[in-house]
Parts: C-alpha cells; sequence; structure tokens
C-alpha cells in the first residue's frame, strides 16, 4: 500500500492519518492524486522574482489548508 507523506510546516505527517484529507486541484483522497497523475499548479513563468508564479500542491489537512512545493511530498510503499 502507497501512503503520501508531506512536511507541513516542518513536520513530516501521514496525509491518510485524515480521513479528510483532500490534495489538489480536484480536491481527491492524497492516495487517488497519486493515483491520478498526482497535478501540480506549474504556471509559466510570466513574472520573476515572485512566489506566486511556483510550482505548488493544495492540500487541506486537519482543517487547514496549505501550500506547498512538490518537494515536501514522499510516496512511500510498505
Amino acid at each position: 500500500m502507497k501512503k503520501v507523506y508531506a512536511n507541513l510546516l516542518g513536520e513530516w505527517v501521514n496525509l491518510s492519518d485524515d480521513e479528510k484529507c483532500v490534495m489538489g486541484p480536484h480536491k481527491t483522497s492524497p492516495f487517488i492524486w497519486w493515483e491520478e497523475n498526482a497535478e501540480i499548479w506549474s504556471p509559466n513563468k510570466k513574472e520573476e522574482h515572485t512566489m506566486y508564479q511556483q510550482d505548488y500542491v493544495q492540500i487541506h489537512y486537519k482543517g487547514k489548508d496549505y501550500r506547498i512545493n512538490p518537494i515536501f511530498i514522499q510516496i512511500v510503499e510498505d
């Protein structure tokens, strides 16, 4: 079984620990997000030197919304 972990505010968490966790633009469960293309927001870099043009993944975890860079996601297979 695959598990999706994310580093949220400096702590690695298993996103499946929260049954209400959703990810990406289609707001799917972490497992479905991974299995169905692991979609991230990846803009064409129209503006330089701005955080708004960086790649990111939206995550809703334990009642809070996060926007993180994809490098802070790890997939672990048991």
